[in-house]
């Protein structure tokens, strides 16, 4: 749920300001993103939901459209189980907004003190006549406990499924992703683009663990939605950014990315890349990119023994040694292109580095440029005539 994860997503901007500092999670993920991500995994293998039992934690099933998209396409995918589950109310940080359904209140098994502290289950099983399962078809009760996925009680659920699909809280997102795979789980899930920076998430995807999905959210960020109780005229002003719709807030939150460790066909989709030659005369930005770092095109790091390349489309297709490309470039990433050889960062976690600036050399630098007392962290990314780079994915060509 989003608006725990926007704590993850590091922006100084003020317009999320409050947001974050309430960690509001009362933001779903709409309907046809969904669709349009899970339709790339249908598309590579058709069956790849048959038979399988799916998971959907940090979820509320009542108003999330994974659960109402995975009720509704139960039979077309031929789903043996499916599992929804949810935070108890009074667990959450934010309850602006909250508002119980009629599917829970009018139940015989409503019960209003456990409504506020327990989660909540809903379940879709796999019947003899499979042809009538859909969404009126879901049954529910309540947990033991509030419904908090690192509880032994989903844990158990996760256990029991095949694959999982989520928009958990990225201030969790490291913890979650751990929580999968010590299962050994398939999953499917967003989160944020930074989070491919993590120390604990950049080794899954260098070892091809975890890769990015088969979309990206248009214009590299995802609309959200939400109760209209928590838009703010003064932090919301942009109508760019967040609108109200037929009673519903919608958000706009950058960098957002799905997750995965299930094969689609988007990532063996083979890059349209020019030789370094063809770059150099042809690809007009990334001469105003070197000329920015004084340096003839495609130079070697002063700390790695790798070239810069300042764009992923950039990539030249002739080079076949150790290159410095942006982390976007994981969203082209094709591991029948390219082997992912580590990353440039301050503690050398890859063995990678072929230099390491003293803080009197980090100091000397900032003055050069600043004029002013500083430091200027040279050991932070690659480096270029005395120029940090930003972050970059260091990559070499698989033959």
């Amino acid at each position: 749920m989003i608006f725990t994860i926007l704590r993850g997503l590091g922006m100084a901007n003020d317009k999320l300001q409050r947001a974050k500092d309430q960690k509001n999670d009362e933001f779903y993920t709409q309907y046809f993103d969904i669709e349009a991500e899970i339709n790339n995994y249908l598309e590579y293998n058709p069956d790849v939901f048959r038979d399988k039992v799916v998971l959907l934690p940090c979820d509320d099933p009542e108003w999330s459209n994974f659960t109402k998209y995975f009720a509704q396409n139960f039979v077309r995918f031929g789903l043996k189980k499916l599992i929804s589950t949810s935070y108890a109310i009074e667990s959450k940080k934010y309850k602006v907004g909250f508002q119980l359904s009629l599917f829970e209140t009018e139940d015989p098994q409503y019960d209003p003190d456990k409504s506020k502290t327990n989660g909540k289950i809903f379940i879709l099983e796999k019947k003899d006549d499979c042809s009538k399962i859909d969404i009126n078809n879901l049954e529910w009760y309540y947990l033991e406990g509030d419904g908090d996925f690192r509880s032994d009680e989903v844990k158990k659920l996760r256990d029991e499924a095949d694959i999982i699909v989520t928009n958990p809280p990225f201030t969790l997102f490291k913890e979650f992703i751990a929580w999968i795979l010590e299962a050994n789980k398939k999953f499917i899930t967003i989160g944020n683009l930074n989070a491919i920076t993590y120390k604990e998430i950049f080794p899954l995807i260098m070892q091809n663990k975890v890769w990015l999905g088969a979309t990206t959210f248009t214009g590299g960020a995802a609309f959200f939605m939400g109760s209209p109780d928590l838009y703010d005229p003064e932090k919301m002003s942009d109508p760019k950014h967040a609108y109200i719709k037929n009673g519903i807030l919608y958000w706009r939150v950058n960098g957002v990315r799905w997750f995965t460790n299930i094969d689609h066909g988007r990532r063996h989709e083979p890059n349209s890349l020019m030789t370094m030659a063809d770059n150099v005369k042809f690809n007009k930005k990334i001469l105003k990119k070197f000329a920015e770092l004084e340096s003839e095109p495609y130079p070697k790091y002063d700390n790695y023994d790798a070239i810069e390349v300042p764009y992923a489309d950039a990539i030249p297709s002739d080079y076949k040694g150790i290159m410095g490309v942006p982390i976007s470039f994981l969203e082209k990433h094709n591991p029948d292109e390219f082997v992912i050889v580590g990353m440039c960062e301050n503690m050398d976690l890859y063995g990678l580095k072929t230099r390491v600036y003293s803080t009197e050399e980090c100091r000397k630098r900032y003055r050069e440029i600043f004029g002013k007392p500083g430091t200027y962290d040279l050991n932070a990314s690659g480096v270029v005539n005395g120029y940090k780079v930003y972050q970059r994915i260091l990559i070499k060509p698989v033959r």
